[in-house]
C-alpha cells in the first residue's frame, strides 16, 4: 500500500509542499485526483478504475501512468509504502 506521508500539504490547486526537503511542487488536475485516491487509501487498480470513469482512454494506459505518477511522487519523498 502506497500513501502521502502525512507532513506533506497539499492544496486542491496542485501545490504540493514536502516540509521534509522544502522542495515544492505543482501537478496537474489528474495529479491531485491521484493523490487524493492515495489519500484515501485506495490502490493502483482502485485508481485506474476511478479514472477510467472520467477519461476515455484504455486501462493500461491509465495503470501505466498512475504506477509512473506514483513512482515520481516516491522519488521525490512525497509518497511511501505503508
Amino acid at each position: 500500500m502506497i500513501k502521502i506521508k502525512n507532513n506533506v500539504a497539499v492544496s486542491d490547486s496542485g501545490f504540493i509542499f514536502n516540509p521534509d526537503t522544502g522542495e515544492s511542487f505543482t501537478v496537474n488536475p489528474i495529479g491531485v485526483e491521484i493523490i487524493k485516491l492515495l489519500k484515501e487509501g485506495k490502490d493502483v487498480d482502485t485508481i485506474t478504475a476511478e479514472l477510467q470513469k472520467t477519461y476515455a482512454t484504455d486501462t493500461q494506459t491509465l495503470e501505466k501512468d498512475a504506477e509512473d505518477f506514483i513512482g515520481l511522487l516516491r522519488n521525490f519523498s512525497i509518497a511511501e509504502n505503508e
